[in-house]
């Protein structure tokens, strides 16, 4: 059974920064390093949107919201994504879900909690 684990998530102030960590166990299919990935952010009642994108082949895709700030990047060693997230606004305070997806394999993570507040 393929787990994704996020950790990284809290509270900080605006302005400030967090780097999310997503590390895969279990047995996957195929290898990391073939994976899309991306990080999705779900704030209460609203629905889950996407926020950084990373291709096999490292291109990446950001949401225009976070764009210049937030970085998205993986260590296929370690099976793990990172979003590196600077300047934050209180408009970034949501859930995050890390996601790995090949074909029809595609993983959640749990979500980690962020909130920007002063």
């Amino acid at each position: 059974q393929v787990q994704l684990v996020e950790s990284g998530g809290g509270l900080v102030q605006p302005g400030g920064s967090l780097r999310l960590s997503c590390a895969a166990s279990g047995s996957i299919f195929s290898i990391f390093s073939r994976y899309a990935t991306g990080w999705y952010r779900q704030a209460p009642g609203k629905q889950r949107e996407l926020v950084a994108t990373g291709t096999s082949g490292g291109s990446t895709n950001y949401a225009d919201s976070v764009k210049g700030r937030f970085t998205i990047s993986r260590d296929n060693a370690k099976k793990s994504v990172y979003l590196q997230m600077n300047s934050l606004k209180p408009e970034d305070t949501a859930v995050y879900y890390c996601n790995i997806k090949l074909g029809q394999y595609n993983y959640w993570g749990q979500g980690t909690q962020v909130t920007v507040s002063s």
